[in-house]
């Protein structure tokens, strides 16, 4: 198992800049990648960034060039650095871990609420 917790979101004016915590405990060493997505109510959850456990990053179109991801492996803590926010960045951010396995398992923060004003 993998526990995961988000912090680090908050209100922000739009082109302000918030990061995004997650700290990793449990069974880490499973762990193939970490990643953040995103969730507004109606839709379905999306990816924003992924870091796999080789140091490959990828990220949604929408936030190539603005957004971040990294990783301390020290205190098992991946954040998501968030620049030039925009009011469509506002939603509910969760922490996820991948095992490829297999059994391939998908591991969920609770998340965190970034909301961005206009």
């Amino acid at each position: 198992q993998v526990q995961l917790v988000e912090s680090g979101g908050g209100l922000v004016q739009a082109g302000g800049s918030l990061r995004l915590s997650c700290a990793a405990s449990g069974s880490i060493f499973s762990v193939n990648s970490m990643g953040w997505y995103r969730q507004t109510p109606g839709k379905q959850r999306e990816l924003v960034a992924a870091l796999t456990s080789g140091g490959s990053a990828n990220y949604a179109d929408s936030v190539k060039g603005r957004f971040i991801i990294s990783r301390d492996n020290a205190k098992n803590t991946v954040y998501l650095q968030m620049n030039s926010l925009k009011p469509e960045d506002t939603a509910v951010y969760y922490c996820n871990a991948e095992r490829i396995g297999p059994p391939r398992m998908n591991y969920w923060g609770k998340g965190t609420l970034v909301t961005v004003s206009s």
